[in-house]
């Protein structure tokens, strides 16, 4: 296992505050065995921060999930000329108040988020990694990004767009999620907005193109579903 490097005032400081956390005993100096302990803890909790680990918190309401984002693009999987291979998804719902409308575009309302500057309107999308599907991997950013859950639908297919920071391409691949469980406590609370809005909001706001298209596949699907019924 690597350890970090860290000089000996780093190191106090680190010892000090997992004997606070983890109740060790307080000791008059810094010893080379408390010191290694505290690092392989140390390098321990970065792990499981890095992997995602789920924690339940207990709730009086609903279930909520902490669980820490994933970070870093070890994982990444990228396309033959470069650009990132990216999975989103578009959360949607069924307006109950108006179930006999034949207009899917009044029946239907999508879940859409902010960036993480807080502005924009976007549906949740994000690198897919190496160690899941891409259907796990649009489960898993609408969890992160909007902080919901629910069945993930066959794709809405695949698009390539220009990065907004760097001069290539990528590739965005778009689900529909039929949200069934939205939670009050999701990794990205505190720098994304969420809001279930209108299509016709959606169309209006969201900025990207290939995204308006995704929804637009979206809806054909769902009135060609309502159709057969």
């Amino acid at each position: 296992m690597d350890l970090p490097r860290i000089d000996r005032g780093q190191g106090r400081r680190l010892v000090s505050s997992l004997e606070d956390s983890l109740g060790f005993c307080n000791t008059a100096s810094l010893s080379f065995a408390s010191l290694l302990g505290a690092l392989i803890l140390f390098r321990i909790s970065e792990f499981f921060k890095r992997r995602g680990v789920k924690r339940e918190i207990p709730a009086g309401k609903k279930t909520m999930v902490a669980m820490v984002a994933r970070q870093g693009r070890e994982l990444q999987r990228y396309t033959s000329s470069g650009g990132r291979r990216v999975v989103g998804c578009i959360p949607y719902r069924l307006k109950m108040s108006d179930p006999c409308t034949d207009d899917i575009d009044e029946q239907v309302q999508v879940l859409v988020i902010s960036s993480q500057k807080g502005h924009g309107m976007m549906f949740p999308k994000g690198g897919w990694e190496l160690d899941e599907t891409m259907k796990q991997a649009a489960s898993r950013e609408a969890l992160e990004e909007a902080g919901v859950h629910g069945h993930v639908e066959s794709n809405l297919g695949k698009w390539m767009y220009k990065s907004n920071r760097y001069n290539i391409f990528y590739e965005g691949i778009m689900f529909p999620l039929n949200v069934t469980e939205e939670l009050s406590c999701w990794p990205e609370m505190e720098v994304r907005k969420r809001r279930w809005v209108s299509v016709a909001e959606a169309r209006e706001g969201c900025q990207h193109d290939w995204m308006r298209e995704a929804l637009e596949r979206l809806l054909a699907r769902l009135r060609e579903q309502n159709s057969e019924a």
